[in-house]
């Protein structure tokens, strides 16, 4: 019965959308979110994200798991696993440590599938705390780092470790 009701609680969750929207739209957390329509804009989402084979985005998405069939414009940042599923056209940039891309679907633009390394940027997005403050920690040694040149880099996985510690508030 319990594993019934925590079925049907994450089915609940599902958001549907069969419109036309423009602008920015943001889940802080996790959603089951399907779109079918048109989108332009930015889209952060945690979770399952589906874009379907009638959608058009336009868009900056960032996601945990994106699944694609439909026709994507842009750059795509997902922390889990980006699937292209046929007949999807994604054009533009990804960044993903798994990628899937099924026969059929089409793909033009750059990926980026380093061990999971994250930029200042990314890891601004991924903690949800400002910029200025990654660069303060990376530089005084109270977040797990590495230079690259002139950059700051950060693996997933240590920075994870370091937030389950209890180092991040």
């Amino acid at each position: 019965m319990a594993l019934r009701d925590r079925r049907h609680n994450q089915e609940e969750k599902v958001l549907d959308v069969d419109a036309s929207m423009q602008g920015s739209l943001c889940f802080k957390d996790p959603v089951n979110l399907r779109i079918n329509g048109k989108f332009e804009g930015v889209l952060e989402t945690r979770g399952n994200l589906t874009i379907s084979d009638t959608a058009l985005v336009i868009a900056r998405i960032i996601g945990d798991n994106i699944t694609i069939s439909g026709h994507v414009k842009g750059e795509i940042l997902a922390k889990d696993k980006i699937s292209l599923l046929s007949p999807a056209l994604v054009e533009g940039t990804i960044k993903t440590s798994k990628l899937v891309i099924a026969e059929g679907a089409k793909f033009e633009g750059t990926c980026h599938m380093l061990e999971d390394v994250l930029t200042v940027e990314d890891l601004a997005k991924y903690l949800e705390v400002d910029s200025n403050s990654i660069l303060d920690w990376a530089s005084s040694g109270k977040v797990p780092a590495y230079k690259d040149g002139d950059r700051w880099k950060f693996q997933r996985t240590k920075i994870d470790e370091w937030v389950a510690s209890g180092a991040i508030k």
